[in-house]
């Protein structure tokens, strides 16, 4: 069996599962029955209720009698849509959306409530002018002999050439900084393929698991997920450290938990946005769609990682450090490699 392919089965098997859930009832389309529509998609499928029940106190149940009140024959399709979004908002997860033609929905303050650790322009003042480019990756070589890489996206591929590559050229250097502030994830084989360059072994590094019925708590035995390294290709044997802040988020968060788990690598920055349920799609009867997290994902140690990991170094960027145009997460890493020069 293919490496990550168990991603793969379990989201199919979420996908008949749900599917299978979702034909029990029907519902029409009127407000009341988009309502209830909603309501028990959450209630049957959404994987992590019990979980935030158990975090901040979620009841789904009085979430239901609260906004049944607010649902009536007369509403129009704008107040529909704001009473089921601010329903779904109760969630806290980023992974949560509700879509018509015309309007979008997402919890924003799992990264709007803290400090955004990371500004463009000065970003651009530490890779210069000739930095150079690769998989939708930039990097750079700063004056102290520490190589810098900058991945702000997993959503496209990352071919295994343009890694070797990149690792060659940076090969002299003391130390790696990859930054991932600001990723808000992609594709998590993707996110596994560039992990991958910074193991020598297989690491156990977290479970799965997927919904099993429609129960708070039908879920799978979890299943083990393993890094392996990537055979005949480069892999960075020197310290390496991870920048992060809260936008680090979905396959960006899954990424930091294989990193954090490796012996050479250092977490610093702020704690990542959390998102490690795998997202499944679902329809209303008036055609909305609706976004929610179908499969959880734990850490090596079997801990929730949806609301985020806290990295083995907490620094946040001050405000002085802005005015002059330093990056403070960035000089914490740099200080850090030079510290731990092999």
């Amino acid at each position: 069996m293919k490496r990550n392919s168990y991603f793969f089965i379990s989201l199919l098997l979420s996908v008949v599962l749900f599917t299978s859930c979702i034909t029990e009832d029907e519902y029409d389309n009127s407000p009341e029955g988009n309502f209830e529509a909603l309501w028990q998609t959450i209630d049957r499928q959404y994987c992590f209720l019990d979980y935030k029940k158990q975090e901040y106190g979620l009841d789904w149940n009085e979430i239901y009698s609260q906004y049944k009140q607010r649902i009536s024959k007369g509403r129009n399709n704008e107040q529909l849509f704001e009473v089921l979004a601010d329903m779904l908002n109760e969630l806290r997860d980023g992974h949560v959306n509700l879509s018509s033609k015309l309007e979008y929905s997402q919890y924003r303050e799992w990264f709007d409530s803290y400090p955004a650790n990371f500004s463009d322009s000065i970003q651009r003042v530490y890779l210069g002018k000739d930095y150079a480019q690769s998989s939708g990756m930039k990097y750079q070589v700063f004056e102290d002999n520490i190589a810098y890489i900058y991945c702000g996206s997993f959503q496209s591929g990352i071919g295994e050439g343009n890694l070797d590559e990149i690792l060659n050229k940076l090969a002299i250097c003391d130390g790696l900084i990859i930054d991932v502030r600001n990723n808000s994830g992609g594709n998590l084989t993707t996110a596994e393929k560039l992990a991958a360059r910074f193991t020598n072994e297989k690491v156990l590094v977290g479970y799965m698991s997927h919904k099993t019925g429609p129960g708070h708590n039908d879920f799978s035995t979890p299943k083990a997920v393993w890094l392996e390294p990537s055979l005949d290709r480069v892999r960075w044997q020197k310290q390496a450290v991870v920048l992060t802040n809260r936008r680090s988020f979905s396959a960006t968060n899954d990424f930091v938990n294989r990193m954090k788990i490796l012996p050479k690598v250092t977490i610093i920055g702020d704690k990542t946005g959390g998102g490690s349920g795998l997202p499944f799609s679902s329809e209303l009867p008036n055609g909305w769609s609706v976004r929610f997290s179908a499969s959880p994902m734990y850490d090596a140690n079997m801990q929730h990682l949806e609301f985020g990991i806290d990295p083995d170094i907490k620094v946040n960027m001050t405000s002085e450090d802005m005015q002059r145009n330093v990056d403070t997460i960035i000089e914490a890493a740099r200080e850090y490699l030079h510290n731990h020069k092999e």
